[in-house]
């Protein structure tokens, strides 16, 4: 997809090519990877097609910079070179067990415990890469204060074009959009069954991915770029 103008770009981490990117993907029904459509699983009683409808936009991932339009001093190409130029210069990050959680009223895979490693990576990610970033604009500051930011996520905001950073980043790679309190049980039985079985036990942090989403609204992976020390 290296050729292609999207509409707007983010920064995110995805898991390398294999069963654990493959099962995910297809949790979602959409593989970021090869920009296809993958079947999903079904599960009685659930629709896992309706639940998963925003989150399979963006492919199975976690956010080190939020979706951004590109500076108009900026061009893809020095962006992806901009990429692989830090990712050079980083070394990998080892997180412990993830872990198939329903906080915040949505499934998502989220580390049982914190990684102070893992903080510095997204807020390295968010300020050395800021100048590829457009200004928002007005509305989408608007539309972003609606969620009643906290004084320092609204400084963020205007800072960095998105609220959760810094302090304020919680690692985590979403799996549906929010939950009902009848289906939590068996989404989340269900999402154990398939998932657990390739769960990485130690998730090794080693690349970012620069993503892009087109027309539809579909992210789709630009390029993958190791970072330099493993």
């Amino acid at each position: 997809m290296t050729d292609k103008v999207f509409e707007r770009y983010a920064i995110f981490y995805t898991p390398a090519a294999g069963p654990f990117a493959e099962r995910t993907a297809a949790w979602l029904g959409w593989d970021s990877a090869k920009s296809a459509d993958v079947a999903r699983p079904e599960i009685a009683g659930v629709d896992l097609a309706k639940l998963t409808a925003r989150p399979r936009q963006y492919g199975f991932h976690a956010t080190l910079k939020a979706p951004f339009h590109l500076a108009q001093t900026a061009s893809p190409e020095t962006l992806r070179q901009a990429l692989d130029e830090f990712a050079q210069n980083h070394a990998a990050v080892r997180l412990g067990p993830l872990e198939v959680s329903t906080t915040h009223g949505f499934l998502a895979l989220r580390p049982t415990s914190a990684q102070p490693g893992l903080q510095e990576l997204a807020a390295a990610v968010v300020t050395k890469l800021d100048r590829f970033r457009a200004p928002l604009k007005e509305e989408d500051i608007a539309r972003r204060r609606r969620s009643r930011l906290t004084p320092r996520q609204d400084q963020y905001l205007c800072n960095w074009g998105y609220p959760y950073v810094m302090e304020d980043f919680q690692f985590h790679m979403t799996l549906t959009g929010p939950l009902r309190e009848n289906t939590h049980g068996p989404v989340l039985a269900q999402a154990h069954a398939l998932i657990t079985p390739v769960l990485p036990t130690t998730l090794l942090i080693d690349a970012v991915t620069l993503m892009g989403q087109d027309a539809q609204g579909m992210f789709h992976q630009i390029r993958r770029s190791p970072f330099g020390t493993q």
